[in-house]
Formats: structure tokens, C-alpha cells, sequence
């Protein structure tokens, strides 16, 4: 199966979109809930990437290397965002970001063969 060789990536998606869901409904229930609004947003963000990412890598999509880089690029500031604050559950959905980020860019490049408008005709 062509997606076998995403299946880290996919795992770590998964994982990522877990924590930033868990983080962001921790964020909510937080006393200073209204100061941690940003770190809200982009745990949403960061989970609906990582849930295209992983179904792009899935379906062997011809839009994984763009998808990806993007997902990496969220993962990154959603982590650092987090990374601002002291609850736990913000620490761990940092770590989990940078883990995402990291496996993205890495599988980018796996995806990529020929040009943007080969791919695009499906000769590649």
C-alpha cells in the first residue's frame, strides 16, 4: 500500500490533533480561560491540519508536500504558543506539536517527485 510509508506521520497527526483537541477544551475550562484565547484558536487549527495531513497521506494525495509543510508550519506555532503557558496540559500538547512538526517535514519530501504541474497531470 502506497500510504504504508506515512504511517508515522499519520500516527503522529493523530497524536497531535488528539492533544490539541484535549488542549484546547483544557484551555475552556481554565480560570484565565479568556487570556488563553489564542492558544484555543491555534489548537483548533492545529487539529483540523493534522486530520488533513493524516487523510492526505492516506489517500497518497498529490498535495502532500504542500499539505504537510503547511501542518508543520501550524504544529510549530501552535507549540510554541503553548509552550507561554503552565498548565499541563498546554506543555504536553507543546511537546506534541513539535513531534508532528517534525514528522511532517520529514515526510514531505518522501511525496515530492518531479514538478508541481507533473504531479498535477498525475505523470509523476
Amino acid at each position: 500500500m502506497a500510504h504504508e510509508k506515512y504511517l508515522s506521520c499519520i500516527e503522529t497527526c493523530h497524536d497531535c490533533m488528539a492533544a490539541c483537541d484535549y488542549c484546547a477544551q483544557a484551555c475552556l475550562g481554565e480560570p484565565d480561560a479568556a487570556q488563553l484565547a489564542h492558544c484555543v484558536k491555534l489548537d483548533m487549527d492545529c487539529a483540523a491540519l493534522c486530520n488533513l495531513a493524516a487523510g492526505a497521506m492516506s489517500r497518497n494525495s498529490q498535495f502532500i508536500d504542500a499539505i504537510c509543510a503547511l501542518c508543520a508550519d501550524v504544529c510549530t506555532a501552535c507549540a510554541e504558543e503553548c509552550e507561554q503557558h503552565p498548565h499541563e496540559h498546554c506543555r504536553t500538547c507543546a511537546v506534541a506539536c513539535r513531534r508532528c512538526a517534525s514528522e511532517c517535514r520529514r515526510m514531505a519530501p518522501l511525496h515530492s517527485s518531479g514538478t508541481y504541474e507533473s504531479r498535477m497531470r498525475g505523470t509523476h
